[in-house]
């Protein structure tokens, strides 16, 4: 594959229609006597509901619906499996019964002429409830406390050697808990959901980072064919994981616009995308280690406790990496979960790798002040050269070089190790780093791509972009294939009657849908050729077909010049085609039971730390990843900022707090949730090795995702300064002022 397109940093496809507002969004698309509908959810955290008196409501003006478990159409429980392109956010379907599991569940749905007489309408529905007291925390659920299993096919528990008995011969050992708090994902764009109906056709327009798995869950959840059913989502304000999954409200829009007969707009307030959407659950993280006096690690032992729904399960899998993120030849990794009255939880970027980096990573940290050794080189001196919880090699590892390229840029080499040692005036300064890592993840992908006869193309596959930069992406990669100009080639993606693709999520867009699309974009090629030799006027016409090849914009005979072949618009005119078509699927192989996929990276950070109020600012950080090939330099950096600052909000701000009173959330703004703004972000340094993976996938592109490995890391890393530069340790996130005092 030339790296004419691919490899270089070119602007985004669709930042011209979003940095003007042509961009539409779910809550943008212009519908024909849209009605609204506006959630009422619960104001307790466990009980039933008694009673809904709507008749108020019915009476104010525009009221033309209420919906709740006494109305409601039936409906299903879809199949709860990711693997089958199917995930609810909640098994539970909306309006199921009376009874309410936490604060903010669903249980009505007003609809009315316009948005201010709905949300008037909802303010008049008195809802009578039976209360019981919630329970929001850990030590209170105890009771409840059992053993998951998986992790979408993963198992939660592993063993290897003997863990206990290394450690109580290991000459030096460390042992601590670490605590990351609940926090909430809080895209710019809050959800939302038209709904629209034809018939028996339903359209919905959504903020998913999913098509087809919403396609698929919806129509489980109404009860009818996945044809009848198109979601529309061509542009994602902001995901992290959760848009992933479908929740309640998507269903909402459609029972509602049944109805009234007419199509239905659905938003969801910022309150209600704290309870509605999911959220990183509160982890409690044991960690112990043994190593030698050298440095080299006998025994992990890595314990989880983290929180689930009373009605679903979703396990935050923090001990995922440690297994093999380390050469040891003795580890043991369990979880367990309690039920809490709080809303199911969901993936969050990186989950399991981020808070369980925060814990590992820290460790890891304590044990080289422990033997006063660098924490780079321990990390070298335990460098993992296989997979050593599968026993596979590496797919392609460049982690060694994430620790150089980043240690030398950061100037590592100057740092004095004593902790409060360095000061910058009043300022104490800290140095810290972490490693970075996560899965290499690849799905079934497929796309199609259309050469048409004004030598423009169309490339078109059911993936979305969240952001990300996946219009830019698949362009590049047809532009290379073809020749075509990126300016004459013209993505399509975020609808559900595309050729499919897998959810958003787990950085898997990039390897999934890339290599299908370089696939199409050769199979369009194959049939130019085709035409070509098939056109009796051509001077094709009669040579061998592995005699003649397309690229650069031409038909022409290998070795040749292209320029001396015909040009492909030619090639339609003469056969008098509109266009030829070239589709590409591909799957996961035999690759996965050969070699073990991940990707890797390097944190440095400095802090500086005002010792009289506490204040801690990031300064510096300095970042390298190895994602294999890098398709766009100036879309994969603006993931690694993103990344990095929110990993900055991971170590010093995110919190989301619980009235436990009621299982309200306090904090359900952005006024309370505090989120990195600029002020709080400064100089950060990204490289990448760019490197192909020669194995992820078997068309050479060679790339990995890059959309939740830059966060990780990054809450250790600055812990690890805050400590170089105070000597306190802080083992709990967010690490607020109060905490340092």
């Amino acid at each position: 594959m030339s790296t004419a397109v691919v490899g270089s940093s070119i602007s985004r496809k669709d930042g011209a229609l979003k940095v003007t507002g042509q961009a539409r969004y779910a809550a943008d698309h212009p519908l024909e006597h849209v009605a609204h509908a506006v959630a009422i959810c619960s104001t307790i955290g466990n009980g039933r509901v008694l009673r809904i008196d709507s008749s108020a409501a019915e009476s104010a003006p525009g009221f033309l619906a209420i919906i709740h478990h006494g109305n409601a159409p039936q409906l299903f429980r879809p199949v709860n499996n990711f693997l089958s392109a199917s995930k609810p956010g909640e098994i539970r379907v909306v309006f199921e019964d009376d009874r309410v599991h936490y604060a903010g569940q669903y249980i009505a749905v007003v609809v009315a002429e316009t948005l201010q007489q709905a949300q008037r309408a909802a303010e008049l529905v008195q809802v009578t409830y039976e209360t019981r007291p919630p329970v929001i925390d850990t030590d209170n659920a105890m009771d409840t406390v059992y053993d998951p299993a998986e992790f979408f096919g993963e198992k939660l528990a592993a063993t290897r050697g003997d863990p206990e008995s290394a450690l109580q011969k290991a000459e030096v050992t460390h042992e601590a808990n670490y605590v990351t708090p609940i926090e909430h994902h809080n895209p710019m764009e809050p959800s939302a959901s038209m709904a629209q109906w034809d018939g028996d056709e339903l359209t919905l327009y959504e903020t998913t980072q999913w098509v087809v798995g919403a396609r698929n869950t919806v129509a489980e959840t109404l009860g009818m064919p996945e044809e009848k059913v198109h979601i529309v989502s061509p542009f994602i304000g902001g995901g992290f994981g959760c848009k992933g999954f479908i929740w309640p409200h998507s269903v909402m829009s459609a029972i509602a616009a049944k109805k009234v007969g007419r199509p239905v707009k659905l938003n969801l307030t910022r309150k209600q995308m704290f309870s509605g959407c999911g959220h990183r659950s509160e982890t409690r993280q044991k960690v112990r280690l043994g190593a030698s006096r050298d440095g080299k690690l006998s025994a992990i032992k890595h314990e989880t406790l983290v929180q689930t729904s009373t009605m679903d399960e979703f396990v935050e899998p923090c001990g995922a990496t440690t297994p093999f993120l380390y050469s040891c030849p003795n580890v043991v990794i369990a979880h367990h979960a309690v039920r809490v009255n709080i809303a199911t939880p969901t993936p969050m970027r990186a989950p399991g790798e981020n808070p369980g980096l925060f814990a590992l990573e820290s460790a890891m940290d304590e044990l080289a002040y422990k033997l006063n050794m660098d924490p780079v080189q321990l990390r070298l001196i335990n460098h993992a050269d296989k997979n050593e919880h599968t026993n596979l090699p590496w797919s392609s590892k460049y982690l060694k070089e994430c620790y150089q390229v980043a240690g030398e840029a950061f100037g590592w080499s100057k740092r004095d190790p004593r902790p409060g040692s360095m000061r910058d005036g009043n300022y104490l300064v800290g140095w810290g780093m972490a490693t970075a890592t996560f899965p290499g993840i690849r799905s079934p992908g497929a796309a199609k791509v259309r050469i048409l006869q004004d030598g423009s193309a169309m490339v078109s596959s059911a993936t979305q972009d969240m952001g990300g930069g996946t219009y830019t992406t698949m362009t590049q990669v047809v532009s290379d294939v073809t020749g075509i100009p990126m300016n004459r080639i013209h993505p399509a993606l975020g609808d559900s009657h595309l050729p499919p693709a897998p959810v958003s999520g787990g950085s898997m867009t990039t390897a999934s849908v890339l290599p299908a699309v370089k696939q199409a974009a050769e199979n369009a090629l194959k049939n130019l050729v085709r035409a070509a030799l098939a056109d009796e006027q051509s001077p094709l016409h009669g040579k061998k077909a592995d005699a003649v090849t397309a690229a650069n914009g031409y038909v022409f005979l290998k070795g040749s010049a292209p320029e001396s072949g015909v040009a492909y618009s030619q090639v339609l005119a003469a056969n008098n085609q509109a266009a030829v078509e070239g589709e590409g699927y591909l799957a996961p192989g035999e690759e996965r039971a050969h070699y073990a996929f991940q990707s890797w990276g390097a944190q440095f950070v400095e802090v500086k730390v005002d010792p009289e109020i506490a204040k801690v600012t990031v300064s510096r950080v300095v970042s390298a990843f190895d994602v294999g090939r890098v398709i766009n330099q100036k879309t994969v950096r603006s993931q690694a900022y993103s990344g990095i600052i929110m990993g900055i909000g991971m170590a010093l701000m995110e919190h989301t707090v619980y009235d436990h009173r009621d299982g309200g959330i306090i904090t359900s703004n952005l006024a309370d949730y505090a989120v990195p703004v600029n002020a709080d972000v400064h100089a950060i340094d990204v490289h990448f090795i760019d490197k192909p993976d020669p194995y992820i996938d078997p068309v050479g592109i060679g790339a990995r995702g890059a959309g939740e490995i830059t966060s990780t890391g990054v809450a250790p890393a600055i812990a690890n300064a805050i400590y170089h530069a105070t000597g306190k340790r802080l083992r709990e996130l967010p690490i607020t002022p109060d905490k340092l005092l």
